[in-house]
């Protein structure tokens, strides 16, 4: 792959979109990716195929398949994994721009950081949604549509990059919409309750005085 601008830029946009839906999963992708040579990546990328890397993103991605598909304990997770998600999104897109100017380079770390957020937000809200269910399989299946993705966009972008970028934009797109209309719908019913609560609240403190 030639490692123009653009070609840099779309690697970050996808990986980091990827990262922030399972950071492990990434870098473990690109460490393999790097360590076997089925692909080129960029020179400052060149640390991720060591095996130190490899074995524990391994270690983690095996912890997180499971952490991640348990109703409850997944939104504790996923909270934690913030501190985690996003920094090391940057910090890919950091080393991953190393052959940019330095101005760029700090740009490139922010727009991969900041796509790693907004791709662990929506991924935080939805499941802020779907946990609540009753049964399970909802949660497991997103859960793992989530880890499918975040492999098959990090190898797709290795190969065709602005093709993975524009997926992983439009994929944020629709998490974005779809978590937003999964906001709405649980706000209504709540509304509700909350309104029948202040409405009895009100009637039993009018009683005393009737």
């Amino acid at each position: 792959m030639h490692f123009s601008a653009a070609n840099i830029t779309s690697l970050i946009v996808a990986a980091s979109f990827a990262g922030g839906l399972n950071i492990y999963a990434t870098v473990l992708t690109l460490g393999v990716l790097a360590r076997t040579h089925w692909v080129a990546l960029p020179a400052g990328l060149s640390g991720i195929g060591d095996t130190w890397v490899i074995v524990t993103c391994a270690v983690l991605f095996v912890v997180e398949l499971f952490a991640d598909k348990i109703p409850g304990f997944d939104m504790v997770w996923n909270g934690l994994q913030t501190i985690v998600r996003v920094p090391v999104a940057g910090l890919v897109a950091y080393h991953a721009s190393s052959q940019l100017s330095p101005g760029m380079q700090l740009l490139a770390t922010a727009i991969g950081a900041g796509i790693a957020l907004a791709s662990h937000s929506s991924k935080t809200l939805v499941r802020a949604a779907v946990t609540p269910s009753p049964e399970p399989i909802s949660n497991i299946a997103l859960s793992s549509t989530e880890d499918v993705l975040a492999v098959g966009i990090t190898w797709f972008a290795t190969h065709h990059p602005v093709i993975a970028a524009s997926m992983a934009i439009a994929l944020l797109g629709a998490a974005f919409l779809a978590a937003r209309a999964l906001v709405r719908a649980i706000q209504k019913p709540m509304k509700k309750i909350l309104g029948m609560d202040r409405e009895r609240v009100v009637n039993a403190g009018e009683r005393p005085g009737a």
